[in-house]
């Protein structure tokens, strides 16, 4: 895909990651987006679910939906995605640092008014959560689509940006007697909580009790 100038990385491109499968991978895997965009002048970054469909992200916009509304359903936005895989502790102070991997998204989000669309994207996100679940649960009745608001957001303006590999010291550092390395990181399920009010006999499904999200290979 072609680089575009609001997102190319200026700072440490050598880490900058353009190619649609780095960063549907990231988008894919991330279970919270932030979503910023300025109303009335004031600055606003909002955390909430999204989820990815082809070249569109549908994000979960209850908390802006009377901003977008007073928009006419359009608003310019910032979305950003951050994964940390680890720690990176280097022997000085000042190159200590984090493995990540994460996502810039520029561009226009609209309000979803169609009901069918609507309802396409509530799978999604619910898909994106945990695989398997919308088949198990009750849909969305009308009333309930009608209190919810999504917008899409076109994976159009974009950039990756990931950090991997240990410390990164100066030289004469190498040489202290300082431990150096990484401490990984990873969301890990646990397990499974009945509700309280569960009846008798009805056993948490193979998605609850081996729930993993899908991680960077390698």
């Amino acid at each position: 895909m072609s680089v575009q100038t609001r997102t190319k990385l200026k700072r440490l491109p050598k880490r900058a990651a353009y190619d649609r499968p780095t960063v549907d991978a990231i988008l894919d895997e991330a279970l919270v987006c932030h979503l910023g965009f300025v109303h009335e002048g004031h600055p606003f970054v909002i955390p909430t679910l999204h989820a990815r469909h082809g070249d569109v992200l549908y994000v979960h916009g209850s908390a802006a939906s009377r901003t977008l509304r007073a928009l006419g359903g359009e608003l310019s936005v910032c979305l950003t995605v951050t994964l940390v895989d680890g720690l990176v502790l280097a022997r000085s102070a000042f190159h200590h640092s984090v493995n990540y991997r994460s996502v810039v998204l520029l561009g226009r989000a609209r309000l979803i008014e169609d009901a069918e669309r609507k309802l396409r994207a509530l799978e999604a996100f619910s898909e994106q959560i945990v695989r398997g679940r919308w088949a198990d649960v009750r849909p969305p009745s009308r009333k309930e689509l009608k209190a919810t608001t999504v917008l899409e957001l076109p994976l159009a303006e974009l950039s990756a940006k990931v950090r991997s590999g240990p410390p990164v010291d100066d030289e004469d550092d190498y040489a202290r007697d300082t431990w150096a390395g990484i401490v990984p990181l990873a969301l890990v399920a646990g397990t499974p909580e009945d509700d309280p009010r569960l009846r008798p006999g009805i056993a948490a499904p193979s998605y609850a009790t081996a729930y993993s999200r899908p991680s960077r290979p390698g």
